[in-house]
């Protein structure tokens, strides 16, 4: 019995979560490819949710398959002409095709239109973001504290800095703080990062200088992370929250604003990793995923909705990444046409295509342990 009752656990707490966020965001992402190639003419395929094998499927007016598969572990939009699933051109296909239907081929398309295809997909989970976040401000607003500094940690970077209770730190860079969030958000990516921060002081305006120092912090959940600190702390006062609604037109600005914030700290934490300011140990997988969505949903719909919201970001910005097997890797290719007037050579992108999936490959092992010693460490 005890067993059984293990497996619902896990099953609704934690497969269940994580397969709905991720079929949100794969599904808008995949449906950003397909709406876009629908408009340039491309015939399309297939629309697949998930891998493998077909569990039910129907065929549109158009002679699209749609269908769900057995691995809900992502999605694809096939076109006519491609090899596989990451939309790697059959030549040999493709030669074989009349030239009606060569005009339905995705390769028989202009520079622009494939461009735009590709591009598509990311740029389609940039708009779920801003709606779920718009979403989300239009029904329950945004619920903030005022940035002021309650305690400053002893020895700590922002002792060292000057900070002292009390202060209200109005700037960060020349970035407007709102709230204590912001100054949150922009510490916790800016380990090794020299900030210029303004805080008001018994009605004086005093520059401060201070460089985040990465340190290891445990979340409401218990996960450990290493973030960057100045060891700034907040003791919330009623009178220090505040809640702002917005209608939905506000709420719209909002969410852009939400999601452009999400795109600027995932590009800075990427940049970091390169840099070396930031732990390559902190990237997850499936498995991590999985465990994040089922620990943001014991907080309602709200808070996992906003999770699809970030994720949907992440997986945006990094399928831009100039990665061949990536719609980044496709557009690469595509600036070296418009640019010389030509492909790249056949045996090239074949080349780079593998090399991507190499790296893709390399980077999954990598997320995946990352996870499995994450459970074991506990």
């Amino acid at each position: 019995m005890a067993i059984l009752t293990d497996i619902g656990l896990l099953v609704w707490g934690y497969i269940v979560p994580f397969i709905f966020v991720l079929t949100i965001v794969v599904f808008f992402h995949e449906l950003g490819h397909f709406l876009v190639a629908r408009l340039c003419g491309v015939k399309v395929a297939a629309f697949s949710v998930g891998f493998g094998r077909e569990l039910a499927g129907f065929n549109d007016r158009y002679g699209t398959r749609w269908k769900l598969t057995l691995i809900p572990l992502g999605g694809y939009v096939k076109f006519a002409g491609d090899d596989n699933a990451a939309s790697m051109p059959d030549r040999e296909a493709v030669s074989r095709m009349s030239e009606e239907e060569r005009k339905g081929s995705f390769y028989a398309k202009s520079i622009a239109q494939r461009a735009a295809v590709v591009a598509a997909g990311p740029f389609a989970n940039f708009i779920l973001a801003i709606v779920i976040f718009a979403a989300l401000f239009s029904i329950y607003g945004r619920t903030d504290t005022v940035p002021r500094v309650d305690k400053v940690q002893e020895s700590s970077v922002a002792a060292e800095a000057g900070f002292q209770p009390g202060d209200v730190i109005v700037s960060i860079d020349g970035d407007k703080i709102s709230s204590f969030a912001d100054i949150q958000q922009i510490v916790t990516l800016s380990a090794g990062i020299k900030l210029k921060i303004a805080v008001e002081r018994d009605g004086r305006l005093i520059n401060l200088v201070a460089t985040p120092k990465l340190r290891e912090m445990r979340d409401q959940f218990g996960n450990v992370q290493k973030v960057g600190l100045l060891g700034l702390q907040q003791d919330t006062r009623p009178d220090d929250r505040y809640t702002v609604t917005y209608n939905p037109v506000q709420a719209i600005g909002e969410g852009a604003k939400e999601t452009w914030s999400v795109v600027a700290r995932t590009g800075m934490y990427i940049g970091g990793i390169f840099a070396g300011r930031e732990s390559a140990d902190q990237l997850g997988g499936p498995i991590r995923v999985a465990q994040v969505s089922g620990q943001v949903a014991t907080l309602g719909l709200a808070a996992l909705l906003n999770l699809a919201a970030v994720l949907s970001v992440s997986i945006g910005v990094i399928n831009l990444m100039p990665i061949p097997m990536l719609d980044g890797g496709h557009l690469l290719f595509y600036a070296y046409e418009a640019t010389f007037g030509r492909p790249l050579p056949e045996r090239v992108q074949d080349f780079g295509f593998k090399i991507g999936l190499a790296l893709i490959f390399i980077l999954m092992i990598f997320a995946i342990f990352n996870d499995v010693r994450r459970l074991v460490s506990g």
